[in-house]
Order: C-alpha cells, then sequence, then structure tokens
C-alpha cells in the first residue's frame, strides 16, 4: 500500500487519483461523474466495508479495493446488480444509489428555475417512491452555491461523504435517490459551501415532518395523504367564507387551550375529540390556529417557524393534522391557518445562510435582518424564493383544505422602514418606504389562492393605514379578503379601560372607528397579542370593582359582535380567564364553576347565535349601507344607539349600550319602525351574570318622534350594559 492510501499505482483508465481524493474528503461537485457505472466499471465508495461485491441473479464477483478508505472499483455488469457489503462477520446488500437516473424532469427544472412551480413540493423535500422498480427515497433540494451537499442520517453514520448528491446545474437543484430507505428515518443535509466551508447541518425545507423539539432533524414522510370526507363542506365555503356571510373567529393556541391533568400537551386528535363539540355549544363558525408550521422554540407560538410544510410533530403526524381538519369541516366549521412569510429565525439548522450565501435572506442586515424580533426577512424579489413561499401557502390548502391563511405581520412586509430610524433602511428603486417586492409577492399569493382555490381566503394582520388591503389586485389592492382592525381594537380597548367617570369624554373612541368601516372588510379581533406582555386578560382590562368589570366585559362583547365587521376572539376570553395567557399552561377551566365567569361564556355563545340568525347583523358588515346612527350624541350619559340593516328584507336590529354603571329609566330611542319591539339580548341579564334590569318581553313603538324618526321606544337601560331590539 503506497503512503496515499492506494493500494495500486495504476488506477482503471478514466478514473483520476484526484476525484478519488475528492469522493473519500467529501469535496466532490459531481459524485456521479465518479460512483457508479463507467465504461464498463463500476464504482462505489463504502468506507463501513471491508470488502465489497457486485451480485447479479447470475454471480457474484468482488470488486477490488483501491484505497484504504473504502473506495472499489471492478468490472460493471450488464445486468442489474446490487453491492454485497461484508465488515467482518457482517453481510448485507443494498442497491447502488449511483447506478439510477434522475428523479427531477427537465419541466421541473424550468419550472424551479423561473420560479413559477407551484407545487414545487411534489419534487423538493423528501419522497418515499419506487424508482426504476426499486422502493426508496428521492430527496431534491435548493441550494445552488453549494459545492456539495449530502443526505445523512443515522442510514449512513451521519457520513456526509457516503450519499452526495447529484446537482441540477440549471436551478441549482440538488436531488439523488436512496434506495431502501423508508417513511420513519430521521435526515438532515450536510453542505458544503462555495469556500470549502462545511455548514451545519440543515433541515429540509420541504420536510412534511419534523423532529419534536429539542430535537431539529427532518423526518422522511412524504406527503401527507387523506381520505377526505368533507366535500358538503368544500362544495359551500366559498358563501360560507364571503364578505355577506356570519363569521365568527374562535383563535386557538393548541398548546395551552387544554392540556393533561397532568399537564401535558394533548394531541390532534384527542385536542378535536374535546374542541368540536366546544365550537358547536359556541356557535363559532370558524376556528383559528396560531401556526401549526414547525418551530424550534415553543416560546414563539409558532411565529418563528423552519418547517413551512409540516404540521408541527408537538401534537402528531401530519395525518392527524388533517383528520382534525376534516372533522372540523364535517361539523360545519371552518379552519383559518396563521402563516408567517413575513420572517424566519437565523437558527443554524434552518434558512439562514442556507448554501453559505444569504439564499432566502438578503445580505443587507438593512433589508434581511428583523430588529424586532432578531429574524431574518425573506429577500421577496428573488423568485425562487418568492415561488417558495408561494408554494407553503398552496400546500396548506391543497393537502390539509384549509380555509383560510391569516398572514401575520403584513405591515413589517410593506414597509422598508418597518421599525427603523433613518439610515436603518435601504429606500426602494423610486426612493421611496414601501417594499415593491413583498407587495408584488403578496398580491401573486392572493391571486393565486382565488385562482386554485375557490372559496379559500387571505386575512391580513396590517397595523397600517396601507391602502386597499383588501380590495382586489385588478383595482391597484392587495387582494386580501379581510383585513383586521386593529385601530378597532386599539380605541374601543382604550374605552373600556377607562373609569366610567371619564367616558363621556372619549365616547369617540367608540365612535371613531365608523368613519372608516367600509375602506377596508374588517375582521374585528380581539386576538392573543391583547393578552400577553403585561397587558393582563381581558377581564382584568375592564375598569372597576370585580362585578364592573364583568358588566363592562359583557357589554363590550355585545358592542362587538353587533359592530360592523367580523369577530375574532381569543381563548380563554370568551369565559373572562382571569391570568395573562400563558403558552406552557392550560386554560383556567376551573373559572366555568364560577356563575360569572360561566355567564360570559354563555353570552358569547348567545351573541354567536344571535349574529348568525340575524342577517342585519352579518350581511352588510362591510358596506356602509348595513349601519345608521341613531344617536351618537348622549356622551353626557355614556349611550350610544345605532341600527344594523340587511338587503334581504330582514328587519333591522336596533343596538343600544348604556356604558355609565346607573340604570337609565324611561330613555326614548327613535326606532325605524312602529309596531311591537323586544328583546333580543340584554348583556345584563340574570343568565349572564347580570342584575337583570330590562324591559318587558314586549314594547309597543310609540307615535312620538325621536332621533329622527316617527316611533320611538321608552326603555330601561341596564348598566354597563348592551341590549339588542329586534321587531316581535
Amino acid at each position: 500500500m503506497s503512503n496515499t492510501g492506494f493500494f495500486t499505482d495504476q488506477l482503471p483508465e478514466g478514473l483520476q487519483a484526484a476525484d478519488i481524493e475528492a469522493i473519500l474528503r467529501g469535496h466532490h461537485h459531481d459524485p456521479f461523474a465518479v460512483l457508479g457505472p463507467h465504461d464498463g466499471q463500476l464504482r462505489v465508495f463504502a468506507p463501513n466495508a471491508a470488502e465489497v461485491s457486485v451480485v447479479t441473479k447470475r454471480s457474484r464477483k468482488p470488486l477490488t479495493r483501491l484505497h484504504g478508505e473504502g473506495f472499489f472499483c471492478g468490472p460493471a455488469p450488464k445486468d442489474a446488480y446490487r453491492l454485497e457489503m461484508q465488515a467482518g462477520d457482517h453481510k448485507w446488500e443494498i442497491e447502488d444509489p449511483y447506478r439510477f437516473s434522475p428523479v427531477l424532469g427537465e419541466m421541473d427544472e424550468h419550472l424551479l428555475a423561473e420560479g413559477s412551480h407551484r407545487r414545487l413540493y411534489d419534487k423538493l423535500g423528501a419522497h418515499p417512491v419506487t424508482h426504476e422498480g426499486v422502493s426508496g427515497v428521492a430527496f431534491a433540494l435548493w441550494a445552488p452555491n453549494a459545492r456539495r451537499v449530502s443526505v445523512v442520517g443515522h442510514f449512513n453514520a451521519w457520513d456526509g461523504r457516503r450519499h452526495p448528491m447529484r446537482k441540477r446545474h440549471g436551478p441549482g437543484m440538488w436531488e439523488l435517490f436512496i434506495p431502501g430507505l423508508a417513511a420513519g428515518e430521521i435526515y438532515k443535509y450536510e453542505i458544503v459551501s462555495a469556500y470549502g466551508e462545511r455548514l451545519p447541518l440543515k433541515a429540509d425545507p420541504v420536510g412534511f415532518a419534523h423532529e419534536q423539539t429539542p430535537e431539529t432533524a427532518s423526518v422522511i414522510h412524504g406527503l401527507p395523504e387523506h381520505d377526505w370526507n368533507d366535500q358538503p363542506w368544500m362544495s359551500s365555503r366559498a358563501t360560507l367564507q364571503d364578505r355577506h356571510a356570519p363569521i365568527s373567529v374562535y383563535e386557538v393556541h393548541l398548546g395551552s387551550w387544554r392540556r393533561s391533568g397532568e399537564g401535558d400537551m394533548l394531541d390532534y386528535d384527542t385536542i378535536g375529540d374535546l374542541l368540536l363539540p366546544y365550537l358547536e355549544q359556541m356557535a363559532f363558525t370558524h376556528v383559528e390556529f396560531l401556526p401549526v408550521t414547525e418551530h424550534p422554540f415553543t416560546g414563539s407560538w409558532g411565529y418563528q417557524p423552519i418547517g413551512l410544510f409540516a404540521p408541527t410533530s408537538r401534537f402528531g403526524s401530519p395525518e392527524a393534522f388533517a383528520r382534525l381538519v376534516d372533522r372540523l369541516h364535517q361539523a360545519g366549521i371552518g379552519v383559518i391557518l396563521d402563516w408567517v412569510p413575513a420572517h424566519f429565525p437565523s437558527d443554524a439548522h434552518g434558512l439562514a445562510r442556507f448554501d453559505g450565501t444569504a439564499l432566502y435572506e438578503h445580505e443587507d442586515p438593512r433589508q434581511g435582518f428583523h430588529q424586532d424580533w432578531n429574524t431574518l426577512i425573506y429577500n421577496f424579489g428573488r423568485r425562487e424564493v418568492a415561488n417558495f413561499l408561494q408554494a407553503s401557502a398552496l400546500y396548506w390548502l391543497e393537502r390539509f383544505h384549509v380555509d383560510a391563511l391569516r398572514v401575520d405581520a403584513v405591515a413589517s412586509m410593506l414597509y422598508l422602514d418597518y421599525s427603523r430610524q433613518p439610515g436603518e433602511w435601504v429606500p426602494n428603486r423610486h426612493g421611496g418606504n414601501q417594499n415593491l417586492e413583498a407587495i408584488s409577492f403578496l398580491q401573486d399569493v392572493n391571486e393565486r389562492v382565488s385562482a386554485d382555490y375557490p372559496g379559500a381566503i387571505t386575512i391580513a394582520e396590517e397595523s397600517t393605514a396601507f391602502p386597499k388591503v383588501s380590495r382586489p389586485v385588478d383595482d391597484g389592492g392587495l387582494g386580501f379578503a379581510f383585513k383586521w382592525n386593529m385601530g378597532w381594537m386599539h380605541d374601543t380597548l382604550t374605552y373600556f379601560r377607562r373609569d366610567p367617570i371619564h367616558r363621556r369624554h372619549h365616547q369617540h373612541d367608540l365612535t371613531f372607528g365608523l368613519d372608516y368601516a367600509f375602506s377596508e372588510d374588517f375582521v374585528l379581533p380581539l386576538s392573543h397579542d391583547e393578552v400577553v406582555h403585561g397587558k393582563g386578560s381581558l377581564i382584568r382590562q375592564m375598569a372597576g370593582d370585580r362585578w364592573q368589570k364583568f358588566a363592562n366585559l359583557r357589554a363590550y362583547f355585545g358592542f362587538m359582535w353587533t359592530h360592523p365587521g367580523k369577530k375574532l376572539l381569543f381563548m380563554g376570553c370568551e369565559f373572562a380567564q382571569e391570568k395573562e395567557w400563558n403558552h406552557d399552561q392550560s386554560l383556567d377551566w376551573h373559572l366555568l364553576d364560577d356563575s360569572m365567569h360561566q355567564g360570559v361564556q354563555t353570552l358569547v355563545g348567545d351573541l354567536n347565535r344571535l349574529y348568525r340568525e340575524h342577517s342585519a347583523l352579518h350581511r352588510l358588515d362591510c358596506e356602509p349601507a348595513g349601519f345608521e346612527w341613531i344617536d351618537a350624541s348622549n356622551a353626557a350619559q355614556s349611550v350610544l344607539v345605532y341600527m344594523r340593516k340587511s338587503d334581504d328584507g330582514a328587519p333591522p336590529v336596533v343596538v343600544i349600550c348604556n356604558l355609565a354603571p346607573v340604570v337609565h329609566e324611561d330613555y326614548r330611542i327613535g326606532v325605524p319602525l312602529p309596531g311591537s319591539w323586544r328583546e333580543a339580548l340584554n348583556t345584563d341579564a340574570a343568565r349572564y351574570g347580570g342584575s337583570d334590569a330590562g324591559n318587558p318581553a314586549s314594547l309597543e313603538a310609540e307615535a312620538t318622534p325621536m332621533h329622527g324618526r316617527d316611533h320611538s321606544l321608552r326603555l330601561t337601560l341596564p348598566p354597563l350594559a348592551t341590549i339588542v331590539m329586534i321587531p316581535a
């Protein structure tokens, strides 16, 4: 044996010592040019074997060991073959990964290169397949600036030299079919940068399953498969989710909605057993899950995801998540997912400097680093990155029948100077502060969702006055179906935190929202963000003593459910959770043993039913014709009176809010119709924990003009309460 490790100084024709050395050291950029069958030779690198033989149906022939570190060569058989390995007394057979043709086709390569492969998840990632008659797993990855990429796992002792991938030189894709592998194996990618640096092992950006934190490997799974039984829902959801429909959303963090008696998180199936009947009891139309995309840090609540194609394994398999969605659909409940394309964490096993370069992010931290969250910002102007993100959005709609994507942190995407000081950001090509590439990306995603998945919608969490967020792209808008109304949330919460003695000076906090209520198609959100970071729970934010806090919260919910806009409420708020939300603990369900908490829960269920049953409360949620002030001028007594209307012939609904802690007797309001009226809901009712002040079962409108109307009602207005009047 020579000093170099070669057993011979005479290598077979066409085989260079430098190529063998590059394979041995894991530096070769094109392993298929060296390994496998070549011009009558069969070349094998097997560092774990002392002997290698090539086996066909008719023969078994040993290969010659050319190098002490496990490089073998010999005549290539003309027939199909396997490799027999031996180390000591142990023998085993494998298929040779380097005898197989490519898995990616030319069309895939073309679409991936131009950034238009809407189903790139069909090709990228790890797919159990049968290729050329042999079962195994096809791996494919985008890493255009890498010198070498290998698949590593327990199956090859995490040795990046043993399964280097084939590079497709056009779009920078790498692929490899590894025979004999199956679902359940863990894997990562070992990447060597263009400068020869071996990077931290990377999880699969298009992995369909991942290990549970704190482990970080991807899991071979393939595209999730489920036999769907939700056709009635899917065929009708376009109507159930349009701007005229009653949409009332229950926002849920799966890890803390409920837990086991021992404090452990529940799985998708168990959550479904409990959540589905609860949503039916509470009459919510939709459930929104905080991000279920795989994320390494539980404390991020899912908002710093790494696996944009994988439901988190904290709660079970992708198929279990599909079962949860299917069950919800069969019960007539829509499913909204939080989706996070704005940024990603800098964890070493994730997308950060994925191939040794700023591949998914910007190189310049003024463009690529999020100061608020210590995360990285996607380069939306790079077509492959935009394609990757768009494919993620479509994946959840396609494979999991998700009905809507609530897009997180849209404002941070739209503005280059978001949360930055002068000099900390780079203007666009026109010198402005709008992120033109992000705007184009959002428009493209929204148009694609509408075109490919009829009835599916997108919802923007957008906190600025950016114009036309929920208007069609062909009208110059971003193309979202709805936008969260953050201004309404801020102003109204500010009002209800105030001592009632001061409210007479701040009635505009409640009325100002109507000045812009129809500039967008809005969702009114009381979300998780309002009950964390020291803000306290909603009930704790209400003004007054304990009784007044509950009365204020009930009145607030009555105002919210009768105000124009779709509704969203974070879990726990519906029964007046006392403590601030803690993602590591279950909600305090024991509070429902208290009649005051139970009363709030009962109220929210009744509000949802009222909202759904009366078209005046929802059909024109997004149109000026659906709302009319009757009297917004009585700030001295903190009373508001307004009317909700429909366009389908249904009678109007009149709402009165008394936000002072005193009863107003014989309070006269103008009404649009003569005849009998009745209380459809009174947030001060005893069943809700109130004082039960209110009005008779039926009231006759008197022919006494009031508030510009020919008829009026004389009412008792309960303290800190909202009442809803309808024609009897």
